[in-house]
């Protein structure tokens, strides 16, 4: 019930979850990307080209695999804000930017890497952003203990690289406490979405597993349970068909445990650095970590597709006009990302502009081990908007019908107010935000067939369709600002979607907005 409990209020009542006397310690804040010491390393190429080539059947060399983990979750741009320019005594704040968003640019998340390519060592890496590298982990071939992790189900033997995005607790738990866990799912879901976008522009194949044994995994790469964990498990191949092997349910399966699986391997002993002297205990992470944790492969399974959640039956239907499908360069579009949030400008947006963002958020699927084929991530996450001075369309509240292409009126109204006062924390001015839209999903959080790994799962596929929202914003010559300090409770009556047993899970305005003052330099050769 305790962890029950804290979910609860995690979505919508997050003062709760922080102690009376939370003050940050900004003075100790740890780095934004993850150090180790005295391991082998491997440079990377940093003459990353900007266009990304389309190759096929043609295993990529360690100069490419660089490429791809730059535009993944490479660091990208350094830049330097005023905080205060009105007053005499003027400060700065200074960030390290990568291509995916992060609550509070943080970067919760790190990458590593299982490799098989001609030009290096087969075996585990640690993805060093900050130094664009990788450092050996752990040498050799992995293959089986990794296909038994994932209950063989994925045949690693075909895969150039698996990818693994892992979670370090301390690393936004330092600024945000317990609300640092509802962040770190949709930061790693951003991050896989990003992967999936850049293996498609290179020609690569990927799939999504969410379902794994934990405790051999996290063994396998040498991470420490009670800091860093992972989150999701990502192959890459270069065939094209390759897939998930087909279930044959009416043969018995041999049981796999992590803790069996973990004694075939010795553990691995590294030496990391952080910065902060004093971390303090983060016990809720852990219960709730150590909860979704899949001990044995009895656990996994296939989701059965559920219909997506509608607004009010009978309603007026606005079908959006079809427009073709968006060509534009992926990586400019990258570089020119931005999350706006004093700087949105209202303009008018047009019906095509409109019509553009749903189709394009949607107009993909991809492989996951929580669907029987192709995943349909519109089965579990749905988009509902606000809007307000769009072309064509009546101020109001409405639900996107992807199968129609058409937005269901659910309530009219102008709700840039109602939207503005829901603010936790009032950075963006959503008087000058023509598009809110809000990512929705069920309220049990996927609890019920996934236990408290659906949770994570949850906000992993919310994060997915956010980077790709982001990126078709921008490639519409608009901007989108996620936003998770927001009343949820409020917009889900707005919505009427709390009977249904649905929830806003987070909150994007999407508009056009002025440049910002700010320096900022790309970190590219």
């Amino acid at each position: 019930m305790e962890l029950e409990a804290f979910l609860h209020d995690l979505h919508f009542d997050s003062d709760k979850i922080f102690p009376p006397d939370w003050q940050v310690d900004w003075e100790d804040a740890p780095l934004p990307y993850k150090i180790y010491r005295g391991l082998p390393e491997i440079p990377l190429s940093g003459e990353v080209p900007l266009t990304l080539k389309r190759r096929t059947h043609v295993k990529p060399s360690l100069t490419e695999l660089g490429h791809f983990l730059w535009y993944v979750y490479g660091i990208t741009q350094c830049s330097q804000m005023v905080l205060n320019p009105q007053e005499k005594a003027v400060s700065y704040t200074q960030s390290l930017r990568r291509f995916v968003p992060s609550g509070g640019a943080l970067y919760p998340n790190e990458l590593y890497v299982y490799i098989s390519l001609d030009d290096a060592p087969k075996g585990i890496y640690h993805y060093d952003a900050a130094h664009h590298r990788l450092l050996l982990l752990r040498k050799g071939n992995y293959d089986s203990y990794l296909s038994k992790s994932l209950k063989n189900h994925c045949p690693i033997s075909d895969c150039f690289c698996t990818v693994f995005v892992s979670t370090l607790f301390w690393k936004n738990f330092y600024k945000y406490n317990n609300f640092s866990y509802r962040l770190q799912g949709l930061d790693a879901g951003v991050i896989i979405g990003q992967t999936l976008e850049v293996a498609n522009r290179m020609g690569l194949s990927s799939t999504v597993c969410y379902q794994f044994l934990d405790r051999s995994i996290n063994h396998l790469l040498g991470l420490s349970e009670q800091e860093e964990s992972v989150y999701a498990v990502i192959p890459l191949s270069t065939n094209q068909s390759f897939h998930f092997a087909n279930r044959d349910h009416t043969r018995e399966e041999v049981m796999v445990s992590a803790s069996d699986l973990c004694q075939e391997i010795p553990p691995l002993e590294h030496v990391t650095y952080n910065r902060s002297k004093r971390i303090i205990d983060y016990p809720m992470l852990i219960k709730l970590n150590e909860a979704a944790k899949f001990e044995t492969t009895q656990s996994f399974l296939k989701l059965k597709e559920k219909n997506r959640v509608k607004g009010s039956i009978g309603s007026e239907m606005i079908l959006l006009p079809f427009t073709k499908y968006l060509s534009y360069d992926f990586t400019s579009i990258c570089r020119k990302r931005h999350s706006p949030d004093i700087d949105f400008i209202m303009e008018k947006v047009s019906q095509i502009q409109l019509s553009a963002l749903f189709k394009e958020i949607f107009s993909f699927s991809y492989r996951n081990d929580l669907d029987a084929a192709y995943g349909n991530i519109e089965t579990r996450v749905s988009l509902f908007a606000s809007l307000y001075n769009v072309e064509g369309v009546p101020n109001g509240a409405y639900s996107y019908d992807s199968g129609a292409h058409g937005l269901q009126r659910i309530t009219l109204g102008d709700y840039r107010q109602f939207l503005q006062e829901g603010l936790t924390m009032p950075n963006v001015n959503m008087y000058q935000v023509p598009i809110c839209i809000h990512v929705v999903g069920d309220r049990d959080h996927l609890k019920e067939k996934l236990g408290y790994r659906g949770y994570r799962i949850q906000q992993m596929e919310a994060g997915i369709l956010v980077q790709r929202l982001l990126l078709v914003s921008s490639a519409l010559g608009m901007g989108g600002h996620p936003l998770l300090g927001f009343n949820a409770g409020q917009c889900d009556e707005l919505y009427g979607i709390d009977s249904q047993g649905k929830t806003s899970l987070i909150q994007i305005p999407v508009g056009h907005y002025r440049p910002r003052a700010w320096l900022k330099g790309s970190l590219h050769s």
